[in-house]
């Protein structure tokens, strides 16, 4: 059997020193397989964006083994860690995180800034990735002419520009009305089903989680149950 695509062994992380010191994760041990389309549940506070974060390279884990798309991310040197999260990691937040300034185009293009993929073609492929949520007509406009959905979905756009294996999508319907975020839930399924792109999802959404082949829920920094959807969506159509 293949190695997970993300394993987590013993992963720890606090915040603050002395007595104002706080375990936000305790202890965490997960695996997640290539492929798989996986929730992670918990309350406000119960560490689930502290624990993307660090699979995402984005934070660092203070002991635990913590491998990403087979690295190390514990060992792995700043620079090696942001082209690991550039190339291979997705990232999609409940704000939308885009620069007024840039067009829709240029917005889905800034992770060329940081790639060796970037020079010719750059743009085409911006465009592209639009066209894979539907916006290719509006490359050019700017966030500011846009709704929250469309906004949404330029982000998702860029978070595909360079083609990544994992998407880590953090509460990525909490700013939306429920027809728009239904519409990026059958999304991430067609990612999941049609691409094979690994994604794990932290929600509180009900409706996100069910739509997930498997529910990991997470209190107070520990892993508490899981639940597993084997072919939900068969059965369901």
């Amino acid at each position: 059997m293949a190695d997970p695509i993300i394993r987590l062994d013993g992963v720890r992380k606090a915040y603050g020193v002395g007595d104002a010191r706080q375990e936000v994760l305790r202890g965490i041990t997960l695996d997640i397989a290539a492929g798989e389309l996986v929730a992670l549940v918990g309350q406000s506070g119960s560490g689930k964006s502290t624990l993307l974060n660090i699979i995402g390279g984005l934070d660092r884990a203070d002991a635990g083994t913590v491998i990403v798309d087979g690295r190390d991310t514990v060992r792995l040197d700043d620079a090696s860690l942001s082209r690991l999260r550039n190339e291979r990691i997705g990232f999609i937040f409940q704000s939308f995180h885009l620069l007024d300034h840039l067009t829709c185009a240029e917005n889905v293009s800034l992770p060329a800034m940081f790639s060796s993929r970037h020079g010719e073609g750059t743009r085409e492929r911006a465009v592209e990735a639009l066209g894979r949520v539907g916006l290719a007509a509006l490359a050019d406009r700017r966030p500011n002419e846009l709704s929250g959905g469309q906004k949404q979905r330029v982000a998702i756009a860029r978070a595909l520009f360079n083609r990544p294996a994992i998407l880590l999508c953090d509460e990525p319907t909490g700013n939306l009305d429920s027809e728009t975020g239904r519409d990026v839930i059958r999304f991430f399924q067609e990612l999941n089903d049609k691409d094979g792109v690994t994604l794990l999802i932290v929600t509180h959404e009900e409706r996100v989680s069910e739509a997930c082949r498997r529910v990991v829920r997470i209190r107070d920094g520990l892993l508490v149950a899981e639940k597993e959807y084997h072919e939900k969506r068969v059965a369901e159509a």
